[in-house]
């Protein structure tokens, strides 16, 4: 046996002294609910290009219809039926104010001895379709944020008292929603024709009536689940009134489901007013909304396609960017999509 070989001495052995400053550093900054939820917006592309999308397009409803010198609602009829016409891009030979006519391409400004660019084209009578399309969009996502405010207003309200108090409170609660909601909408809006004129004071009230239902039902859904939660019960003990658990504990709790569900709820009030309006019974003419522009523009589609696909595509951005939007919106929300 070897006696030559060197042992280490214990020392080397002891525990290195902890330095209680290192070891208790927070790495990474604290972040709150909103903040960590907003970082997973993103990173989600899709959700990132539609907030772009809807705010280029509620600055345009806002700024769009004074862009015009005509505006929205001035006549010209010999100005009547002009296609499209948007400068720099005329020279690439779209968009440079030409339509067919008896078989052979026609500048129709040339012809007309017409010098203004009119970038959406004009309508039947003349008037501007920049400028009504962009009033048109302001009027739907006027019904739209009304609606998300309805939502949170009633809906929130109405489904925050019904789970809470429970019992013979939200067994009455609940039978008013289900009588409320065999209704269908749209007669509704009949109804309220029957009393006012057709419009946005009539959509505004059928919307008051029967537009806050389904969240109220989630809202209360979700408080029946966290009102026997052990922080609620701790604030019933400590003496913590009604309104204080449900403003305080129970409501900021509930921030992600309203959010994401009133984001579901603007395209379907879109849509809904769109489609009351192209059937008769929304917005008239010569008021504009999207919906009267369609109505206006289906009718000779096959002619002058632009009247109807300008109002188009701005409903169908609208739509799938709130959509696209709100799934982002659902997924940020959502504790199991952390990553």
């Amino acid at each position: 046996m070897n006696n030559n070989v060197e042992t280490l001495p214990k020392e080397l052995f002891e525990p290195a002294a902890p330095d209680r400053e290192q070891s208790e550093l927070i790495a990474k900054p604290q972040l709150s609910f909103m903040q960590d939820a907003w970082m997973r917006i993103r990173k989600n592309k899709g959700a990132v290009a539609s907030l772009f999308v809807i705010v280029i397009l509620i600055l345009m409803a806002i700024i769009g219809p004074h862009l015009s010198k005509s505006g929205p609602y001035a006549q010209d009829t010999s100005r009547a039926n002009l296609p499209p016409r948007i400068p720099v891009i005329e020279k690439l030979g779209i968009f440079d104010g030409s339509q067919t006519v008896g078989g052979q391409k026609v500048n129709m400004y040339e012809q007309n001895h017409i010098h203004t660019y009119y970038w959406f084209g004009t309508d039947a009578l003349g008037r501007d379709l920049f400028a009504r399309a962009w009033q048109g969009t302001r009027i739907s996502l006027y019904i739209a944020f009304l609606a998300a405010l309805i939502d949170m207003l009633i809906g929130v309200s109405y489904g925050l008292i019904s789970g809470y108090k429970g019992g013979q409170v939200d067994n009455v609660m609940q039978r008013i929603i289900e009588i409320l909601s065999g209704i269908p909408n749209l007669i509704v809006v009949i109804l309220m024709l029957l009393i006012f004129k057709p419009g946005i004071f009539s959509i505004t009230i059928a919307m008051v009536i029967t537009g806050w239902l389904n969240m109220a039902r989630v809202v209360r859904g979700q408080v029946l689940k966290l009102k026997n939660m052990e922080y609620v019960l701790a604030a019933k003990t400590l003496g913590a009134s009604n309104m204080r658990i449900l403003f305080k504990h129970l409501l900021p709790n509930l921030t992600g489901v309203i959010i994401i569900n009133t984001m579901f709820t603007i395209p379907s009030a879109i849509f809904f007013e769109a489609f009351l309006s192209f059937i008769g019974i929304g917005l008239q003419s010569p008021a504009a909304s999207l919906g009267t522009l369609i109505e206006d523009g289906y009718k000779t589609f096959q002619f002058l396609p632009y009247l109807m696909a300008v109002p188009g595509t701005i409903i169908c951005l609208l739509l799938v960017a709130f959509n696209l939007l709100a799934d982002g919106l659902r997924d940020a929300f959502d504790p199991k999509m952390r990553d």
